[in-house]
């Protein structure tokens, strides 16, 4: 994977593929950069001072090096999915798989111990001097558990509905210290009474607290983007360090230098504690893209991107990246993005994962609408009326959301496998990859059903040329191609791409959808999920 990532680094990286059918030939250069992680989460430093992070979505647990900016997997998908991470005074490490509810333990090289499962929303972890651990459901649970060590008793429940304990560590007084992300506070937990009191409040969203060797208690408040500084004795609280928000966990090595990772950034920063200065030691230019929407304003095309942790746009010939909005941030609207169309003034981000569609005007990027409830929504149209449609994963449909905040909402079609990508065909009708299926379905807005290409390998993202040709990610093939709705001919565009990266556990097949987009001159632009990257195809 490291080899890959390291393969494709060069943002100038060309190939060009020929295409058997059309003999026509295309370059694909990379447009924006890749990164190393997909997300990243929880951060460990063990007693040699190496650095340890965690990606859920990419399912893996890395080592990083931080003299130059680099990481590299130790513990690959799916048993690496880590959320956050801890070790033991004797030097074993363990994880948390959010997912999949899974504990891991591991002592050195030796083999993996899977010490707990069945605990979805499995968070934070931590430690305690005699080597007893303690672990938090979150999100998806809320409740403090002791967990064998040996993976040999159940996990034992301590207690329940704190407000989300999340990424905590025992204090040099024996209790367990920890933010409560709901109610924006820092507490303190005996875990042999199972009493909680509240250390420290007034924070927007706590996410993570660790101690440093001289007894100062250090959170990261992730959505105003700041560490600070709390006294665990009085409670005050000290701004140390303003830094972006969508901070997720912190680790402090032995000489107090604090290590701060951030989802949206695809990055960890060092921050000094005495005058709060912070060096960025690896990042990302997006965090996870996926889906992705083109629009063409006076000859310039700009990409809308979901980028899980953000909402991000890119110059399509410069490739400079801007920002929108990202995840937690304060006062902003975000529910993790994967799916993304664009077209006059409507961008419209889609998450399989939150069930939201969500309409942002595509000239100020502010939030005219988000929608909730649906099943697993893998891409969203603007209609001409205002309706929206929807394709629900879910349920195997074409949902039309109408009226006052979308809450009239009627099935078009049904019966579709594993509908991910969608475009307008016409005013009436759209055209959807059925990725389970592996074909491009027309769809009447009466509901009439006609496929038009087949025998496809997961097609996931689709956008029309101004040929009237339809450009499609065929993810399971790794290619992109180019499809004639009018007799289903398959042309290869490009192979052998990084797209596609392999599900994480508890996840759909479709994982992170990869987008795909074209502009009005023709140029075709998508998504690599495995690199984090954009990539650009144009004629030769």
């Amino acid at each position: 994977m490291t080899s890959r990532l390291a393969l494709y680094a060069t943002v100038a990286a060309t190939v060009i593929f020929a295409t058997g059918a059309s003999a026509q030939t295309y370059e694909v250069t990379k447009l924006v950069p890749g990164s190393a992680f997909h997300g990243v989460h929880g951060l460990g430093i063990d007693k040699s001072g190496r650095l340890f992070a965690g990606s859920v979505a990419g399912a893996a647990l890395y080592e990083v090096d931080r003299s130059n900016g680099t990481a590299k997997i130790v513990v690959p998908t799916p048993e690496g999915m880590a959320d956050d991470i801890a070790f033991a005074p004797d030097g074993t490490m363990a994880w948390t798989g959010f997912l999949t509810g899974d504990l891991y333990s591991r002592k050195g090289d030796g083999p993996l111990k899977k010490l707990a499962s069945g605990l979805p929303g499995i968070n934070s972890l931590a430690y305690r001097k005699d080597g007893r651990l303690y672990a938090t459901q979150v999100f998806l649970g809320d409740a403090l558990y002791e967990i064998d060590v040996e993976g040999v008793k159940p996990p034992r429940k301590i207690m329940e509905k704190m407000g989300g304990l999340n990424g905590f560590e025992f204090g040099p007084d024996g209790m367990l210290y920890g933010p409560l992300w709901f109610k924006g506070q820092v507490a303190k937990v005996d875990v042999d009474k199972g009493e909680l009191t509240v250390v420290a409040d007034g924070f927007k969203i706590p996410a993570a607290v660790n101690f440093d060797s001289k007894g100062n208690l250090w959170v990261v408040d992730t959505a105003l983007g700041q560490l600070v500084k709390v006294d665990p004795k009085s409670g005050s609280k000290k701004v140390v360090a303003q830094l972006k928000a969508s901070l997720d966990n912190l680790a402090i090595d032995d000489k107090d230098r604090i290590f701060v990772s951030n989802m949206a950034d695809n990055g960890i920063q060092e921050v000094d504690p005495e005058t709060g200065a912070a060096k960025q030691v690896i990042i990302g230019k997006l965090a996870l893209p996926s889906g992705i929407g083109v629009v063409s304003d006076g000859g310039k095309d700009t990409i809308y991107v979901a980028d899980l942790f953000a909402y991000r746009t890119v110059d399509g010939t410069t490739g400079e990246v801007s920002e929108v909005a990202r995840m937690h941030a304060d006062g902003v609207t975000l529910e993790y993005p994967m799916s993304a169309t664009a077209k006059g003034d409507d961008v419209l981000l889609s998450s399989w994962f939150t069930g939201t569609v969500q309409v942002i005007d595509r000239k100020t990027g502010k939030t005219r609408e988000m929608l909730h409830e649906f099943k697993a929504p893998h891409d969203a149209i603007m209609l001409g009326d205002g309706s929206i449609l929807v394709n629900e994963l879910g349920s195997k449909s074409i949902i039309r959301a109408s009226g006052e905040h979308g809450k009239d909402r009627t099935v078009v079609a049904a019966g579709f496998e594993g509908p991910v990508g969608m475009v307008a065909a016409s005013k009436d009708a759209v055209y959807v990859t059925e990725a389970f299926a592996g074909q491009i379905s027309l769809v009447e807005t009466n509901g009439e059903k006609t496929i038009v290409a087949k025998d496809l390998k997961m097609p996931e993202g689709i956008a029309l040329a101004p040929d009237g040709k339809l450009i499609v990610a065929e993810v399971g093939a790794k290619r992109i191609v180019s499809i004639d709705p009018k007799d289903g001919t398959v042309t290869e565009i490009a192979g052998n791409l990084p797209i596609g990266l392999a599900a994480a556990p508890g996840g759909l097949p479709t994982n992170i959808p990869t987008g795909v987009g074209v502009g009005a001159a023709g140029t075709i632009y998508f998504s690599s999920d495995v690199e984090n990257a954009i990539y650009k195809v144009t004629k030769k």
